[in-house]
């Protein structure tokens, strides 16, 4: 269960914006965004005026930006807790969004395989 709440305020000129919120008195987070996998650069995240409120942002990938649905996985790398995903689709309109969910869900999973492994090399 993440200890943070995190809301999207704004896509602009191929960057994603968003406020990060603690749920109770904690750190700063550290914050990974994967696409594919792989980790996006420059995730910047930005104490705001109010104490347990970040701003993150992150230009999406040139990768990311393709046909078909692409999905971003935003997380807390301390606990490993999924704190939101972008869904990029491309090149074809959508009537139904179950792809987009799947796609979601590939990505989760991959998350999940990943945090698996590290637990059985850890304690192995």
């Amino acid at each position: 269960m993440s200890h943070f709440d995190l809301t999207k305020t704004v896509l602009r000129q191929g960057i994603w914006h968003g406020v990060l919120t603690a749920q109770d008195g904690t750190d700063t987070p550290q914050i990974s965004v994967t696409h594919e996998g792989k980790g996006v650069a420059e995730v910047t995240l930005e104490a705001e005026g109010t104490e347990g409120r970040w701003h993150l942002s992150f230009a999406l990938p040139p990768e990311a930006i393709a046909d078909g649905v692409q999905t971003l996985v935003i997380t807390e790398k301390t606990s490993g807790a999924l704190l939101g995903h972008v869904t990029l689709i491309a090149d074809e309109a959508l009537g139904d969004d179950i792809r987009s969910e799947m796609d979601l869900l590939r990505a989760e999973l991959d998350m999940l395989k990943r945090a698996f492994r590290r637990h059985c090399r850890e304690t192995g």
